[in-house]
């Protein structure tokens, strides 16, 4: 079975790109939501055995594909048959988080300069360890479409 992470910084799509992959009857898992992560001294951080044992499953679909970005992802890259970084231009990742409504994060001042900081701190950490980029400028379901070519 192959393991996919999709990661990349807040409003690049992951959650937008996870619903679109779900509807196509593939095995998505948001780590955002559920009992997948834990908030240590105001970060937020993958439970590991939560993930160790969602990574043990071996389903029967052949593919699972897990969306989230935690300090602690790359403890667990050998686990994945592939890293996948949505990225987006800075102006187009600010317009997405202001309009979100399923999630808040992101619109206060403050979360704001967090994600621009990242954006500038992190992503190039993620975009080394990558094994595809997806530039999320394009409809979903030609991002889904770019992904599948990739891990299939």
């Amino acid at each position: 079975m192959k393991r996919v992470l999709v990661t990349g910084m807040s409003g690049t799509g992951k959650s937008t790109l996870l619903a679109e992959l779900a509807r196509r009857g593939y095995w998505t898992v948001d780590t955002d939501y559920g009992d997948y992560f834990e908030t240590v001294d105001g970060e937020s951080l993958w439970i590991e055995s939560r993930i160790e044992d969602l990574l043990s499953v071996d389903d029967p679909r052949g593919l699972l594909i897990v969306a989230g970005t935690t300090r602690n992802q790359v403890t667990f890259y050998p686990r994945f048959d592939h890293v996948v970084l949505l990225s987006a231009p800075e102006e187009l990742i600010v317009e997405r988080l202001r309009a979100r409504t399923d999630n808040t994060f992101g619109r206060s001042p403050d979360e704001m300069a967090a994600v621009l900081a990242d954006l500038a701190e992190v992503e190039p950490l993620l975009r080394a360890s990558a094994t595809l980029e997806v530039v999320t400028t394009k409809p979903v379901a030609d991002v889904a479409d770019a992904v599948l070519a990739h891990v299939s």
